[in-house]
């Protein structure tokens, strides 16, 4: 199921795109999750995250079966538009562009947060805006000059922002207090499912890794081996971070919900340690944005490439780039827009709810596409039939029956103004023809 991309070449293979994943994944959560956890669990957290990290499985592999089929640029929308046409690619498009807009201007207002501890002067007026302005668009100019450079730039902050966990990691273990991770009562149900809800969020970022698979070489075969290699390191880099933090730290790790991780390396490391981990905060929070600054206007670009949306504009490829560079620069407009002007926060909630949205509409498209393209032979197919795309359909349903009722009347309504949009869209285009 490939349709026509115009111009964009296929670049990014197995390492690119597993880097790609992983960046966008391991972001600001990882370096403040510990404490979190800890605090629902204690020296129980192990199990949240082998948990989540199971319940993540079962997701990403419907993106793995539904990103072997179809082989687009674009992302989770593409797979849902392929499966469910138009409207369910409209709504699916819209929720994550906006879903990854919010994120980025609430990342990139912590980078100049921390930053901003460190030297006052960024914290507020025209440095601040100077800033976020120069950390947006200089990030377009590297993603529109090329695809090679932008990808070059993500692999490089994946490396960097490793280190300083691995460093924790390797060097930590000489720390840990076995007392510190004796797990005296296994925890109940409802805590296991109320961790989980949050370190499911801590999970995400697969779906915006994948939105190159346009560009990406042998996608039938380089896409399921990236999400599995991806997942995998994730889950275990988390356990291990947790491992080390709890085992370093025991029961004062709650009490360090700033910078647990920071705290942890300070015993481990001393004083550079603190510094190292700060500053392996501000690279993960940069690496996210070069991560979803490279991935994330691709869905605007499907949108227009499609038709789904009457902005042909977007989907225009620079000749001697080959990007999407009018895509790239009004997605990091609008980001930088909503980054000086704070909104964000009153939607975060609903960027939230959009994505499990999405994820519940991927593992629905898997069981569809399985349906109208039983023939091919030669693309990754999940093990074990229907279980695992209608297991995921019950994890995301439980986590979306956790929301509460302003959330889901939020939810309701937005569904309700983008449908009347998309029906006012295709009166207008049918009104043309």
């Amino acid at each position: 199921m490939i349709k026509k991309e115009e111009g964009l070449k296929r670049r990014v293979g197995v390492l690119g795109l597993s880097a790609n994943i992983i960046n966008i994944i391991v972001g600001s959560g990882i370096f403040v999750l510990p404490a979190v956890v800890a605090s629902y669990m204690g020296a129980s957290s192990i199990i949240a995250y082998l948990f989540c990290g199971f319940l993540m499985a079962m997701v990403m592999l419907c993106f793995a079966e539904a990103g072997s089929k179809v082989t687009n640029t674009g992302g989770p929308y593409t797979y849902i538009e392929t499966a469910f046409g138009d409207y369910a690619g409209f709504i699916a498009g819209t929720f994550a562009i906006g879903s990854n807009l919010f994120a980025d201007a609430a990342v990139s207002n912590a980078l100049v947060n921390i930053i901003g501890t460190a030297y006052p002067i960024f914290a507020e007026g025209w440095p601040r805006f100077l800033f976020l302005f120069i950390l947006f668009y200089g990030l377009v100019y590297i993603n529109v000059i090329g695809l090679k450079q932008g990808i070059g730039l993500v692999k490089f902050n994946t490396m960097i922002k490793l280190i300083p966990l691995l460093l924790l990691i390797i060097l930590g273990f000489k720390d840990v207090t076995i007392s510190n991770l004796y797990i005296e009562n296994m925890p109940s149900i409802k805590t296991l499912g109320e961790t989980s809800l949050i370190l499911f969020f801590a999970f995400q970022g697969c779906e915006t890794g994948i939105i190159v698979g346009g560009e990406v070489i042998n996608p039938k075969r380089t896409i399921p081996r990236a999400i599995l290699i991806s997942i995998s390191v994730v889950v275990i880099l988390y356990v291990l971070i947790q491992t080390v933090s709890q085992g370093v730290l025991g029961a004062n790790l709650p009490n360090f919900k700033a910078a647990p991780l920071a705290e942890t390396a300070k015993v481990v490391m001393g004083s550079f340690g603190y510094s190292l981990l700060l500053i392996g905060a501000v690279i993960s929070m940069f690496g996210y944005m070069s991560g979803t600054i490279l991935n994330s206007p691709r869905i605007a670009y499907a949108l227009s490439r499609d038709n789904v949306i009457p902005i042909k504009a977007l989907s225009k490829i620079h000749k001697k780039f080959a990007t999407p560079y009018i895509a790239i620069i009004t997605h990091a407009t609008l980001g930088f827009i909503f980054a000086i002007s704070g909104s964000f926060e009153q939607l975060a909630v609903i960027a939230s709810s959009s994505m499990l949205i999405l994820y519940f509409g991927v593992a629905v498209s898997v069981i569809k596409l399985r349906k109208s393209d039983s023939e091919q032979n030669d693309v990754f197919k999940i093990p074990g039939g229907l279980l695992v795309p209608i297991l995921a359909m019950g994890i995301i349903a439980y986590f979306l029956s956790s929301l509460g009722k302003n959330e889901i009347i939020t939810t309701i309504v937005c569904i309700a103004v983008l449908s009347l949009v998309f029906l006012v869209l295709r009166f207008k285009k049918n009104k043309k023809a």
